[in-house]
């Protein structure tokens, strides 16, 4: 197995730990493994998409960003049918998206805010 190397803030360490506990997991090494699979998982899925779907993109920011989401909201406003907006701690905002259209125009966006580093957590959930 090949060894790789990784740098991670201590507050992304204290969360690994605490999962680690939680779920059982003999080590960090095992939690970034069974992470990685997952993002694998879902992007293999994400691939498969055809068609027009409806899906929920769930997406978490600081509220300093507020206007990155905006402008990215407004180049996929046609896929969206509803948006919320809301605050879920003092400088933390979530978005929920309801989306309908095609799946590789949803794909687009979701990508958009996942490669954003100002978003803190982005997911897409295909109905």
């Amino acid at each position: 197995m090949a060894i790789v190397s990784i740098s991670l803030n201590q507050e992304i360490l204290a969360e690994i730990d605490k999962l680690q506990n939680v779920l059982g997991f003999s080590g960090r090494s095992e939690i970034v493994r069974a992470g990685i699979r997952n993002l694998l998982a879902e992007e293999r899925e994400r691939q498969n998409l055809i068609g027009l779907i409806h899906a929920l993109l769930l997406v978490i920011h600081d509220e300093e960003s507020d206007d990155q989401v905006s402008e990215t909201r407004h180049d996929y406003d046609k896929l969206i049918n509803t948006h919320l907006h809301s605050k879920i701690d003092r400088d933390r905002c979530l978005e929920i998206f309801l989306l309908r259209g095609e799946a590789n125009e949803i794909i687009e966006m979701t990508k958009k805010f996942q490669s954003n580093k100002k978003m803190d957590h982005t997911k897409l959930v295909v109905m």
